[in-house]
């Protein structure tokens, strides 16, 4: 099993040249397929077991759903040239109280790709200009490009998916 980093401690180096904007687009793009396939067959017990103390493959998929509203209000902020980022709520108090196993996977999984699909559209809407723009982000106290915005939405979402991978290995 893996020794996963908590996200909140995770450290970042925003360095992915702008070239490589399409297919750091084509990642964001690609993860509702990802999620998708690997739980949109599980059975409703696997999906809403904790293993550990930690969330449900379900509530997994629920808080990513959930997080795409924030991901959505920070590319329009980028796109639109503010100073500063929307900080996160780091209590995750969305995700506790949206009682993600009330809901059914097939669901969360098409509101997640709803979601994701408008954050994907202003991405690829981005033009040069939009690329060189630079923003606060609050937590992490660094200047983000829009590419480091993408990448930073990547890899909370793998975060999530290797999440999701360790709970399947251990039930």
């Amino acid at each position: 099993m893996l020794d996963r980093a908590l996200w909140l401690d995770r450290q970042f180096r925003f360095d992915v040249p702008n070239s490589l904007y399409p297919n750091v687009v084509e990642r964001v793009r690609g993860t509702p397929a990802r999620l998708e396939d690997r739980v949109q067959h599980l059975s409703a017990s696997v999906l809403t077991s904790r293993v550990g103390g930690r969330w449900s493959i379900q509530e997994n998929v629920g808080h990513l759903t959930d997080l795409e509203l924030l991901w959505l209000r920070r590319t329009e902020e980028l796109l639109g040239g503010a100073e500063r980022l929307t900080a996160a709520e780091l209590s995750n108090t969305m995700t506790v109280r949206a009682q993600h196993h009330e809901r059914g996977i097939a669901e969360l999984l098409a509101a997640f790709r709803e979601r994701r699909a408008a954050i994907v559209k202003q991405l690829d809407g981005a033009d040069v200009e939009a690329l060189a723009r630079l923003a606060v982000h609050e937590r992490l106290g660094v200047r983000m490009r829009l590419i480091d915005h993408a990448v930073f939405v990547a890899e909370h979402d793998d975060h999530h998916l290797v999440s999701i991978t360790e709970t399947l290995r251990r039930l």
